[in-house]
C-alpha cells in the first residue's frame, strides 16, 4: 500500500489557511480594479464633454461666419486675429474685462477677509449663540440668489447703490460668505491648538494671533477658496443683470457677452462672439492651471484632524 503525503486527490478540498487568505485577498483587489477602471472611463467621458466644447469655441474664434456654419467641425483656414481685436474694441470687451477684474478682485478680497475672521471666531471661541450663527451661515448655502432678486433690487436701490460698483461688490460678498465660512470653519478647527497656546503664552493678542499665526497656517484653504470665489464671481450673470442694467459703461464681462450675443443675431458677427467667449474663458483656465496643486492641497488639508 502506497501512502501519498502532501498531495490532494481531485475530490479533496484544500483547507490550507494560506491558500484561503490569498484567494480572499485577491477578490477585493479584483473588485477595486474593476471599479477603478469604470471610474477612469467615466472621468475620460466627463473630460471630453468639458474639453470638446471649449476647443470648438476656441477654434471658432478664428473662423469667419461662413466657416462656422458651413464647416463647424473643421480647422480654420487661417488664424484670424482680427476677430479678437474686433471683439476687444468694437464690442468693448476690453472695458468689460477691466470692470470684471475690478469687481471680482475687490469682492473676492473682501469675502476672504471677512469669512476668515468670522470662521476663526466660530471655530476657536465658545460663546452663547455660536452654533446659531454658524447654522445661519450654513443655511445661506441652500438659498438660491434668484429667490431674493426682487427684494435685493429694492434694498440696493434704497441704499443708493444701484448701478454702482460698490453695490455689486457688497452683494457678491454677501452671497459668497456662507460657503466660504462653512469651509473655513472646518479648516480652522483642524489647526493644532498647541501653536495658538504657545503664541498666547508669548503675549500675542487675539488680533496678532489671528493675522500672524493662524491665518498663515490656513493658507492652503484660503488659496482654494480664493480660486473658487474668483471663478464663481467671474461667471456671475444674474446679479449684475439686475443691479447694473442701467449703467452700460460699468457692465461686467458676462453682461457684455450677452449683449454681443443679442447683437450677433442681427449683425451676424458670430466670430467676434466666439472670440469674446474665448477671452472670458482663458483667464480662469490659466488661474486654475497655475494654482491647481494649491487647490488640491487646500481641499484635503482640513480633511484629517
Amino acid at each position: 500500500m502506497t501512502t501519498t503525503i502532501g498531495r490532494e486527490t481531485p475530490g479533496q478540498r484544500s483547507d490550507k489557511p494560506g491558500a484561503r487568505a490569498v484567494t480572499q485577498a485577491a477578490r477585493p483587489r479584483q473588485k477595486l480594479n474593476i471599479a477603478g477602471g469604470i471610474g477612469h472611463i467615466f472621468l475620460a467621458v466627463w473630460a471630453l464633454l468639458i474639453l470638446l466644447p471649449l476647443a470648438w469655441v476656441f477654434l471658432a474664434s478664428f473662423k469667419n461666419t461662413t466657416e462656422i456654419f458651413a464647416a463647424p467641425w473643421t480647422l480654420p483656414a487661417e488664424l484670424r486675429w482680427e476677430n479678437w481685436s474686433r471683439a476687444w474694441t468694437k464690442a468693448h470687451v476690453g472695458r468689460y474685462v477691466l470692470n470684471s477684474v475690478l469687481v471680482v478682485t475687490v469682492s473676492t478680497a473682501g469675502t476672504i477677509l471677512l469669512s476668515s475672521m468670522a470662521a476663526y471666531v466660530l471655530a476657536r471661541y465658545r460663546f452663547w449663540g455660536n452654533r446659531l450663527i454658524y447654522f445661519l451661515f450654513v443655511a445661506g448655502i441652500a438659498f438660491p440668489p434668484f429667490l431674493a432678486v426682487v427684494p435685493l433690487f429694492f434694498v440696493v436701490k434704497n441704499f443708493g447703490l444701484l448701478n454702482t460698483y460698490s453695490g455689486l461688490i457688497l452683494v457678491y460678498i454677501a452671497y459668497s460668505l456662507p460657503f466660504t465660512i462653512f469651509f473655513l470653519t472646518s479648516f480652522f478647527r483642524s489647526l493644532p491648538n498647541s501653536v495658538a497656546e504657545a503664541a498666547t503664552i508669548d503675549g500675542a493678542s487675539h488680533t496678532r494671533l489671528f493675522f500672524s499665526v493662524m491665518l498663515p497656517m490656513a493658507k492652503p484653504g484660503l488659496i482654494s477658496l480664493t480660486i473658487f470665489n474668483l471663478i464663481g464671481q467671474w461667471a456671475q450673470y444674474l446679479l449684475p443683470l439686475v443691479l447694473m442694467a442701467g449703467a452700460k459703461d460699468k457692465w461686467v464681462l458676462t453682461q457684455g457677452i450677452a449683449d454681443i450675443s443679442t447683437a450677433a443675431g442681427y449683425e451676424a458677427d458670430w466670430s467676434g462672439l466666439f472670440a469674446a467667449l474665448t477671452i472670458s474663458i482663458l483667464p480662469m483656465i490659466v488661474i486654475y492651471m497655475i494654482f491647481q496643486r494649491q487647490i488640491q492641497a487646500g481641499l484635503t488639508a482640513g480633511a484629517v484632524k
